[in-house]
């Protein structure tokens, strides 16, 4: 069975500059995908003020969709789940996520750190044809001691959640830029990063290894800021399937619709 992936952090469906509405475009770019499953960050559960700003077809044109973002972007062809993370006066935003497939059960983590940034691990069941798959929606914090005791909590989560081995996909915004989460996520649960296979896999660095004596070294992807992506921000992890491909989308719509970069991925369970 293939499986299609992919992960994105929509910044809320507004632009990075003057908070320019984007729900719209998003919704047709997050098509473009063709995936079977999305993962979301900083999805839109509800907000008043643009809602009441943009949403008001009496000025011409609607830019707000009256649903919640998750729904509207799953419309007919996806079903759709989300975790509310951070609550304000005017509406809330969180981690979301679009399956091809039933979701047979969701729970949202709350993984905050500290009273001002409020984090969450929106854990979801998948019935596919095959088996069932648990996908786990991930945004860490901005501090890398918080991200260590956040990804405690998702390893705890898995472990207590998926305990026999079953197939696995972790995504989301780690904003993990040094890549120092990866060995422990991988010992700890026996995941691979999308990437990882994909650079095992080069010839060129299998020559330069054997005669260098050096290990094998593995970075995820460039995908912060869009526009001219320099740090390694977002991840999908994976356990119980062979990576067939990986890429992450650059150009200008990406760059006008987020300040991060999807990652798109092939997946063929085990």
């Amino acid at each position: 069975m293939k499986i299609r992936v992919a992960t994105y952090n929509i910044h809320k469906g507004v632009s990075s500059i003057r908070s320019t509405p984007r729900v719209l475009a998003l919704k047709k770019a997050i098509a473009q995908f063709d995936a079977d499953v999305v993962f979301l960050q900083e999805v839109q559960g509800k907000h008043d003020r643009n809602s009441a700003k943009f949403g008001d077809e009496s000025r011409g044109h609607r830019h707000w969709p009256e649903r919640a973002q998750h729904e509207y972007f799953a419309g007919d062809s996806h079903h759709s789940a989300y975790g509310m993370n951070a609550v304000y006066d005017h509406g809330h935003h969180g981690n979301a996520l679009l399956s091809a497939y039933p979701i047979g059960g969701t729970h949202n983590h709350d993984v905050s750190d500290h009273a001002y940034e409020q984090r969450g691990i929106l854990h979801c069941i998948l019935d596919t044809p095959k088996c069932q798959v648990h996908c786990y929606v991930v945004h860490l914090g901005l501090f890398e001691s918080g991200r260590g005791r956040q990804t405690q909590a998702l390893i705890d989560c898995v472990k207590a959640s998926a305990p026999n081995g079953e197939p696995v996909i972790i995504a989301g915004d780690f904003n993990d830029w040094r890549n120092n989460l990866s060995d422990k996520l991988r010992n700890e649960l026996g995941v691979v990063e999308v990437f990882d296979e994909l650079g095992a896999r080069s010839r060129l660095g299998d020559l330069v290894r054997s005669f260098s004596g050096r290990e094998k070294t593995v970075t995820p992807a460039r995908t912060f800021p869009a526009a001219l992506p320099f740090f390694r921000l977002d991840r999908i992890y994976v356990r119980g399937f062979k990576v067939d491909g990986a890429e992450v989308l650059h150009g200008a719509l990406w760059a006008k619709l987020s300040d991060h970069a999807p990652i798109v991925a092939n997946l063929k369970l085990a």
